[in-house]
């Protein structure tokens, strides 16, 4: 045989132990991918578990503050997402929760109001004394708006909050106030475009079980807008 002959030959021969780690290589590669996805679901199922739980809470235990999360506003007008969350903070206060109401939220570009001041002027209209009210005009996001109400709390000297927003954001708000040092605990809304349908609360889960992830995972906001009709 020829000495081409003889490299060919060797390099055409593969052992039975280079394919058998070939095989064990795709084999855990195959287990590690199954594991990952199965923990995805795993974790995205537990989360969207914990949001449904929470937003069935309605803790009316009483508290320094009632907060309520901004929302959309049309020159001084409560959108109707912002208008429910905002009727539910009459009702604890008239409930005597507590003695004072939180607004907060700042404004967009071009806009005349900031959602705290929009917020404030309903709850007067609606008879609640403007010196119950403080309005916090900071905020472009859930993250941002918490940390100012943390910091306006401070201020004051106080330190326990009743959040109120839409059920489904109960759990993302909860988490960012006692991470912002706040004793906090949740009574949502049970009225408005959030709670709707089947279709609007299934849409509101999936989209905080989402926005709620990202925080945990990287200390960010993710506040998803809603629909132009809200």
């Amino acid at each position: 045989m020829s000495t081409a002959s003889r490299r060919t030959g060797t390099t055409a021969t593969y052992t039975g132990d280079d394919l058998g780690v070939g095989a064990r290589i795709a084999r855990w590669l195959r287990r590690l991918i199954v594991g990952v996805l199965l923990a995805a679901v795993l974790v995205v199922g537990g989360t969207a578990l914990r949001v449904w739980q929470v937003a069935r809470i309605d803790d009316r235990t009483p508290a320094d503050a009632i907060v309520v999360l901004g929302a959309a506003q049309y020159s001084g007008t409560p959108s109707s997402v912002f208008e429910a969350r905002l009727e539910q903070a009459l009702k604890l206060y008239e409930a005597g929760v507590s003695p004072r109401i939180v607004t907060v939220g700042g404004k967009q570009e071009g806009d005349l109001f900031t959602e705290a001041a929009a917020g404030k002027n309903y709850l007067v209209s609606r008879g609640v004394p403007a010196e119950s009210i403080v309005a916090v005009e900071e905020g472009s996001d859930t993250l941002l708006s918490v940390e100012a109400v943390s910091h306006e709390m401070s201020d004051l000297g106080l330190s326990s909050v009743v959040l109120v927003s839409d059920p489904w954001h109960s759990l993302r708000t909860r988490t960012m106030a006692r991470d912002a040092g706040l004793d906090a605990w949740t009574a949502p809304t049970r009225q408005g475009p959030a709670v709707f349908t089947r279709e609007s609360q299934l849409h509101g889960i999936a989209r905080e079980t989402g926005a709620l992830i990202w925080y945990q995972i990287t200390h960010f906001s993710a506040d998803f807008p809603y629909t132009a009709q809200q």
